[in-house]
C-alpha cells in the first residue's frame, strides 16, 4: 500500500508489477483490496495500479468532497500523470465500471482497453438493498444499520468458524468487508453520497448506454457472474448489443465478485484478451470527430 496526496487529499493505492499497465477500479463502499486475488498473477506480466476510491478503504473520506463519477475518473487520471502513467487497460467493477467508462469518456487517449466487470451504468436494474439505503432520511439509521457492536459479533463468529477449519465464500468475504468498512462514520458519509449519485429508489439513475457508441474503437471486454444478485447478468447482453465487437464472458455459479469468486479464470480472460487486442490509439481530435458524428447522425 502507497499514498500520495492529489489535491491536499491522500490517496491511497496498490501498485505493482512490470509490463504494459493495467488499472483496477474497485466498486462501492470497497476498496482495491478487492483485487488481491489476482494481483500477484498479473504483476507478473503487467504494471498493476489499484487504488482506493476517495471516500473509500484507505484514502481520504472529506465530507465535503464530490463522489460523482466523474471526480473519481478524474482521480484515477490524477494518479497516473502523478505516477508517470500514460495509458493502459481500464478495468472497473461494479461502480468501478461506471468509473471506467467515465475514464474512457472523459480521457480516451489513456484508455487502451476497457474491462468491465459486473458493471453499474448499463441498465436501471440493481439490487433493492441498494435502492433502500438510497432512500431520503435512511442515512439517519446508518449508525445502527451499520453499528459497531453487530460488527464486533460479526467478527466473533467469523472467528469461530476459522477455528474449526471453516470459511465464508469470497462472495461473504466482499460482502462483509463492505459492511466492516462502513461502521467507520466518515465512510458511512461518503457512501451515501457515493450511492445517491447513481441509485435512488427506481434503480440506477444514470447510464453509460447512450454513449457507449463511442468507444466502438476502444476494444472491450464484458465480465459477468451470471449470478450476479446486485446487478444482473442480463446487462451484459445489452452493453455488448451496443457495442458488438466486444467479447462477453460469464462466469457460471458466481455471483457479483468475478475476481474474487473465480480469480484463476479472470486473470486468465484478462491476461488472453490483452494478449488478442490491439490497445487502441484515441487522440483527442479523433475522439472530437465521433461525438460530432454522433451528434449529427
Amino acid at each position: 500500500m502507497k499514498h500520495v496526496l492529489i489535491h491536499g487529499r491522500e490517496v491511497a493505492y496498490r501498485f505493482e508489477g512490470e509490463g504494459p499497465l493495467i488499472v483496477l477500479v474497485h466498486g462501492m463502499a470497497g476498496s482495491g483490496a478487492t483485487w488481491d486475488r489476482v494481483i500477484p498473477a498479473l504483476a507478473e506480466r503487467f504494471t498493476v495500479l489499484a487504488p482506493d476510491l476517495p471516500g473509500h478503504g484507505s484514502s481520504a473520506k472529506p465530507a465535503d468532497g464530490d463522489y460523482s463519477l466523474g471526480s473519481f475518473a478524474s482521480v484515477v487520471r490524477d494518479l497516473m500523470m502523478t505516477l508517470g502513467l500514460d495509458g493502459g487497460t481500464i478495468v472497473g467493477q461494479s461502480l468501478g465500471g461506471g468509473v471506467a467508462m467515465q475514464f474512457a469518456y472523459q480521457f480516451p487517449s489513456r484508455c487502451e482497453r476497457l474491462v468491465l466487470v459486473g458493471s453499474g451504468g448499463l441498465g436501471r436494474d440493481v439490487s433493492p438493498l441498494l435502492r433502500i439505503l438510497a432512500l431520503p432520511g435512511v442515512e439517519f439509521l446508518y449508525p445502527v444499520i451499520f453499528a459497531s457492536v453487530l460488527r464486533d459479533a460479526g467478527r466473533g463468529v467469523l472467528g469461530a468458524l476459522h477455528r474449526i477449519g471453516l470459511r465464508p465464500s469470497a462472495y461473504v468475504d466482499q460482502i462483509w468487508q463492505s459492511y466492516e468498512s462502513l461502521t467507520e462514520s466518515d465512510s458511512r458519509v461518503a457512501f451515501a453520497r457515493t450511492l445517491r449519485s447513481v441509485v435512488d429508489m427506481t434503480g440506477q439513475r444514470v447510464s453509460a448506454r447512450d454513449r457507449l457508441p463511442l468507444a466502438r474503437e476502444i476494444p472491450t471486454m464484458i465480465v459477468w457472474g451470471a449470478d450476479d444478485a446486485i446487478i444482473p447478468s442480463t446487462h451484459a447482453a445489452d452493453a455488448a448489443a451496443a457495442l458488438p465487437d466486444s467479447r462477453v464472458e460469464i462466469f457460471e455459479r458466481v455471483g457479483h465478485f468475478p475476481h474474487c469468486e473465480d480469480p484463476d479464470r479472470f486473470v486468465r480472460v484478462l491476461t488472453d484478451f490483452i494478449a488478442s487486442t490491439e490497445p487502441a490509439r484515441i487522440t483527442e481530435e479523433r475522439f472530437a470527430r465521433a461525438v460530432a458524428a454522433s451528434a449529427t447522425s
